[in-house]
């Protein structure tokens, strides 16, 4: 699948000073399946936006968004459940964890919809990600970097051909950053999937076909 952007901009962005975005008012912007795609900006430049427009979450736009050569505009929701079941996996900024459920509860709920992971992969992910010892303990209770592991690994328990993680390495420390890189990009390389990761900064030891400032 690829991804296409013409001229695509999120409305409220139109009352700002865009200059230098490799983005926004681009005539187009391809995303193509297998590649990884960085994008970095400082606050309030819309990497937020960019990716909950491709997710289909935000309507708010100007220009066309096309998945492969169908304009999402005309999606049913039939047709984003269908998308966001098989075709698109989210790591959400503000984790959308269920605060009463376990670490593994949570990734579970998000793994039995497809039954995509069996136990021992959920448990080899989480070994790598040093969360093995927190998966029977209440997300709620979690450090916000912990929980920000348990969302990576909840994100990754579904097919996908692009995987969309917004900011999420912002509480996790260098070191662990680079193991939940990793265990991403293994992810999406056994898939043959595309990652679009967004970040404030400090990706310079992560390695990337393309890289985009916003």
């Amino acid at each position: 699948m690829i991804i296409r952007l013409d001229k695509m901009i999120p409305l409220p962005l139109l009352e700002q000073d865009i200059t230098g975005s490799e983005v926004w008012g681009a005539e187009s912007i391809l995303f193509e399946q297998g590649k990884t795609y960085i994008i970095e900006a400082p606050s309030g430049r819309g990497k937020t936006s960019l990716l909950a427009v491709i997710y289909g979450i935000r309507k708010d736009y100007q220009g066309k968004v096309y998945l492969d050569q169908s304009d999402i505009a005309g999606y049913s929701w039939k047709e984003w459940s269908t998308v966001r079941k098989r075709k698109l996996s989210f790591i959400f900024q503000g984790l959308e964890l269920f605060d009463n459920l376990t670490a593994l509860e949570n990734i579970q709920l998000k793994n039995s919809i497809s039954n995509h992971q069996s136990l021992k992969r959920i448990e080899e992910m989480a070994e790598k990600l040093e969360m093995v010892d927190f998966l029977q303990r209440k997300a709620g209770i979690l450090s916000f970097g912990q929980q920000q592991r348990v969302a990576i690994i909840r994100a990754l328990c579904q097919p996908f051909d692009y995987l969309l993680a917004d900011e999420c390495f912002s509480h996790i420390d260098r070191e662990n950053s680079l193991k939940a890189y990793r265990v991403i990009r293994e992810e999406c390389e056994s898939q043959g999937a595309g990652l679009i990761l967004t970040s404030l900064n400090g990706t310079e030891r992560l390695d990337a076909h393309v890289r985009l400032q916003l």
